[in-house]
C-alpha cells in the first residue's frame, strides 16, 4: 500500500510539515494515533470543514487512529488565528448544544468506537485545570517574545490582543499533551493558520515528556483566485441538512468555476488522482461532467447516495427544463400569509435566498430574478395567491439558484 503521507501530499493536502521525512516514515510503519480540533462556534460542520474530515478519513482508511476533538473548552476562550476582532462569547448551553452537533456529524464519517478512533471534548481536561498550577507547570515553557512572533498574535496586535486570547495558545499545546498521554497521540493535524498552535504543541509535549511529537498542516480550500471555498452569499454551504440542503450542496459545486475542478476532486473526493486528473484536464463543455460527478460524490459522502441522487436528478430536470420539482429547496407557508399580497423582496429574504431586502432589489434591478420562469424587474411586486399554480411558485435567483415555495 502507498504511504498515506505521499497520499496526502499528491492530493493536494500537505503544507506544512514539522519533520516531514520523520512523519512519513512514522506514518508508513506503524498505527499512528493523531488528532484534529474542531471549535464549537455552531452546531454544524461547513464544507470548509471538510477539508480536515477528508484527510481523517484517508488517514483513518489507511489504519491510522483519529481523535476528533471538540473544543467545549477553549472555546470559552476563541481561537485569536485569522481574526481581527475577539470572538463572541458563547453561553455554557449554546456551547454543549454546538459541542454535541459536532460530535453526532464527526461520528457519521469516522468511526469514532474508542478503539478505532476517538471522540474528545478538552471541557473535560481544561475546566478543571487551577490557574496558578497550570501557569507554574505550563506557562513557564513559553516564551512571551516567542509568541509575539506567531502569526496569530502579530496580526492582532495594532488592534488589540487580550491577555484572554493570549492563553489560547498555552491551551492548545496542552491539548496536545494531555492526549498523548491519554492515547498516546503522536500527530496534530489542521489548518494552515494552527502552524503557531501546532508547534507550540509539539514543543510542550518534547520539554515536558521528553518525547517527540509531530504537526502537520494542510491547505485552506480556496478558488484559483485564493477566495475561500464553502461560502455563498447567503452564507456558508453547511453539512447539516436542515441549514443547507443537499441540492444546495450539489448546485454549490457543481457551479464552481472550471479552474478549480482538479483541486476539489482532488481534495473532497475519493477518486482515484488518476481520474481525477482526466477529469480537470476536459475543456468546454465536457467540464460540465466533471462538475457533476464532483458534486454528486461528495454529496454521496455528506449525505449518502440516495440524496445525492435525487439532488443530481433534480438539478438535472432544472438544466433540461423538466419540471422535477420534487428534491428543489422548498419551503411551507400559510396561504393567509399571501391573502393581501407580500412583497417579493421581503420574501426572498425571509426564504434565505437574499441576506438583506436591500440585496433583493439590487438582484431585481439587475434581472436577476425570476417567479415562475418570468423576470422580475419592479422592485415593489407583490405575490399573491394568484401567483401560486397548483399551490406552488418557483422563484430563482441568478442563473442556478431555485426555491419553492408551497402554500398550505
Amino acid at each position: 500500500m502507498d504511504n498515506i503521507y505521499d497520499i496526502l501530499v499528491e492530493r493536494g493536502f500537505i503544507e506544512q510539515a514539522t519533520h516531514e521525512d520523520e512523519i512519513r516514515e512514522l506514518l508508513g510503519k506503524e498505527s499512528v494515533t493523531f488528532y484534529v480540533g474542531f471549535d464549537p462556534t455552531g452546531d454544524s460542520l461547513h464544507v470548509g470543514h471538510f477539508v480536515q474530515v477528508m484527510v481523517m478519513m484517508h488517514m483513518q482508511r489507511a489504519g491510522h487512529k483519529p481523535i476528533a476533538l471538540v473544543g467545549g473548552g477553549t472555546a470559552k476562550i476563541g481561537d485569536p488565528s485569522g481574526r481581527s476582532d475577539i470572538r463572541k462569547m458563547l453561553t455554557e448551553e449554546q456551547l454543549n448544544k454546538n459541542v454535541e452537533g459536532l460530535k453526532n456529524q464527526l461520528s457519521k464519517y469516522l468511526n469514532l468506537d474508542g478503539e478505532n478512533g476517538f471522540a474528545a471534548n478538552n471541557k473535560d481536561w481544561l475546566d478543571d485545570l487551577k490557574y496558578i498550577e497550570f501557569i507554574r507547570d505550563i506557562g513557564k515553557h513559553f516564551s512571551v517574545n516567542r509568541m509575539l512572533t506567531a502569526e496569530c498574535f502579530k496580526s492582532r496586535l495594532e488592534k488589540g490582543l487580550s491577555f484572554l486570547e493570549f492563553n489560547y495558545m498555552l491551551l492548545q499545546s496542552y491539548d496536545f499533551l494531555e492526549l498523548n498521554k491519554r492515547y498516546n497521540c503522536k500527530l496534530e493535524l489542521g489548518g494552515n493558520d494552527q502552524w503557531s498552535n501546532i508547534i507550540a504543541g509539539v514543543d510542550l509535549v518534547r520539554r515536558k515528556e521528553q518525547k517527540q511529537v509531530y504537526g502537520l498542516t494542510f491547505k485552506l480550500l480556496t478558488t484559483s483566485e485564493g477566495k475561500k471555498m464553502g461560502k455563498t452569499e447567503s452564507g456558508a454551504v453547511w453539512v447539516d441538512p436542515d441549514k443547507t440542503s443537499p441540492f444546495e450542496v450539489y448546485q454549490y459545486l457543481r457551479n464552481i468555476d472550471d479552474a478549480d475542478v482538479e483541486n476539489t476532486l482532488a481534495m473532497l473526493t475519493f477518486l482515484p488522482m488518476d481520474e481525477v486528473k482526466r477529469l480537470g484536464n476536459l475543456e468546454g463543455a465536457e467540464i460540465n461532467k466533471a462538475k457533476e460527478i464532483l458534486a454528486f460524490e461528495f454529496t454521496k459522502i455528506v449525505h449518502g447516495e440516495e440524496e445525492a441522487k435525487k439532488a443530481e436528478k433534480a438539478a438535472r430536470a432544472l438544466f433540461a427544463g423538466g419540471n422535477d420539482m420534487s428534491n428543489i429547496p422548498s419551503t411551507e407557508m400559510e396561504k393567509d400569509k399571501f391573502s393581501d399580497g407580500i412583497g417579493l423582496l421581503a420574501l426572498m429574504t425571509e426564504l434565505g435566498l437574499t441576506a438583506s431586502n436591500g440585496e433583493a432589489r439590487r438582484l431585481v434591478k439587475q434581472g436577476g430574478v425570476s417567479v415562475n420562469d418570468e423576470k422580475i424587474n419592479d422592485i415593489k411586486k407583490e405575490i399573491t395567491l394568484e401567483d401560486f399554480t397548483d399551490n406552488k411558485l418557483l422563484i430563482k435567483k441568478g442563473k442556478k439558484k431555485y426555491h419553492q415555495v408551497v402554500v398550505k
